[in-house]
């Protein structure tokens, strides 16, 4: 596999009123860069059980590229309660199979071949899964998109693993929530939002910073440059995967050669579009995918 995109981390089933759906931070992630016509990969791990064998069966229906070994815990569960406006809490459960994704040849090969790579902060609440995705982003090219997409759960993170995540990366992605929880856990006192994302991507040597801030839109920060785009008005579905969405989109249209505002517009569009739908993999409309042809 050459110039590959790939969604590294957890794979689960996110537990929703109407049932389970799966899901997982990068899975979505690749899912969507594929429906943008990107050689796109998930990497995780799947237990020996039915939930296994549905996951595979899935991914395959969706058209996902996957490499998920199969191992001997179950397959990750989450619980998701969603709000009057559709927003989720989750219960994560622990001590499951992408708790445990092994560090193979094959994952190595994949990385020396790697164009961009999505991971998070949950994956890495495992020493197991921590050490696999460090050894992956020690092996990836100079010029590979690292999108540390921060993705802050209960909690499953500690700042020396942030730090660490930091360092390795080019892009964060943040929400505003997630911002917050930083200027505490990294005592930025007194700074309001906009500056502490200035602090970050001075601090992290950051090629650029992604604030979603809800409802209240999103910014993009980056050397010289601020973007902002205000969250268009739909009927929200729920928001189960439309970070991902966004994250995907954005990426997709950077790789394709768009401009940070370029890039920006669409990935706050195609997220919207995502919060319409139920669950955190639907077909992106064509208009979308055509924007960066």
């Amino acid at each position: 596999m050459e110039n590959v995109i790939v969604g590294l981390g957890e794979a689960l089933y996110d537990v929703l009123p109407e049932g389970a759906k799966l899901g997982g931070a990068p899975a979505n992630f690749a899912y969507h860069t594929t429906q943008f016509g990107h050689n796109a990969v998930a990497i995780s791990a799947l237990g020996n059980d039915a939930l296994g064998d549905q996951a595979i069966k899935e991914f395959n229906e969706k058209g996902v590229k996957h490499i998920m070994p199969r191992v001997d815990f179950p397959t990750g569960v989450v619980n998701v309660e969603l709000d009057n406006e559709g927003v989720p809490t989750y219960d994560i459960k622990t001590n499951v199979a992408w708790d445990n994704i092994p560090f193979t040849p094959e994952l190595e090969e994949i990385a020396k071949n790697c164009r961009c790579v999505c991971f998070g902060s949950l994956a890495q609440r495992s020493k197991v899964s921590h050490e696999t995705i460090q050894r992956f982003l020690a092996n990836t090219p100079k010029e590979c998109l690292k999108i540390f997409d921060i993705n802050l759960r209960q909690n499953f993170y500690t700042k020396e693993i942030i730090k660490e995540n930091l360092k390795q990366a080019n892009i964060l992605k943040i929400n505003d929530e997630e911002l917050v929880a930083i200027g505490r856990l990294f005592d930025y006192p007194g700074l309001d939002m906009e500056n502490k994302c200035w602090l970050i991507l001075g601090k992290y040597d950051l090629d650029m910073l992604v604030l979603t801030c809800g409802v209240n839109g999103s910014y993009v920060f980056a050397p010289g440059i601020s973007s902002y785009q205000p969250t268009p008005k739909v009927e929200v579905a729920d928001t189960v995967g439309a970070g991902d969405s966004f994250t995907a989109s954005f990426a997709s249209a950077i790789l394709a050669g768009k401009d940070i505002q370029e890039a920006h517009e669409l990935a706050v569009k195609v997220s919207a579009y995502v919060c319409t739908q139920k669950g955190a993999m639907p077909k992106i409309p064509q208009e979308f995918l055509d924007q960066i042809k």
